[in-house]
């Protein structure tokens, strides 16, 4: 009796507490062959930059850097009209400071810097608001920008 209390407890328990339905899929360390999507460039010479987008199909795009990364989201149709921003699952960039991904669409991009990346002037990702404020002040950058706020005339600005 005492057993099947404690199983119906256990199935009480594993109904109300939520499950996420399926876990986001980790960022992948690019391969030597994998080449961004928009400029052809090898991804992995430039890991400190790299950014990547996983698709719910599985599959994952690699890219030099955030600049590409968004030209690539912002105009999807052209690069992969098979898929649509509703496939994605997941969105890494890098850090400027840890050099750890982070979830792109939560990132704080510092743009205008005197930093530069693969293909010139960069969006510079930061997982904290206050690492970008400081990254900011410390290397002459114009302003911070969320995932939503970066459009394709701001991309056109860093071209």
């Amino acid at each position: 009796m005492r057993t099947l209390l404690l199983l119906i407890g256990f199935a009480i328990i594993c109904v109300a507490v939520p499950m996420p339905c399926s876990a986001e899929p980790k960022p992948v360390r690019p391969g030597s062959q994998d080449k961004c999507a928009v400029c052809g460039m090898f991804v992995a010479k430039y890991s400190d930059f790299a950014a990547q987008i996983h698709f719910r199909n599985g599959t994952v795009t690699h890219f030099d850097g955030s600049k590409d990364l968004f030209k690539y989201y912002l105009r999807m149709n052209r690069y992969n009209p098979k898929v649509t921003a509703t496939d994605v699952t997941a969105i890494y960039v890098k850090d400027y400071y840890s050099l750890a991904p982070v979830d792109g669409r939560t990132a704080s991009y510092v743009i205008g810097s005197d930093v530069y990346g693969p293909m010139g002037r960069e969006l510079i990702p930061f997982a904290s608001k206050k690492d970008a404020r400081e990254f900011l002040k410390d290397h002459k950058g114009k302003r911070i920008l969320s995932f939503n706020e970066i459009i394709p005339v701001i991309l056109k600005e860093l071209d």
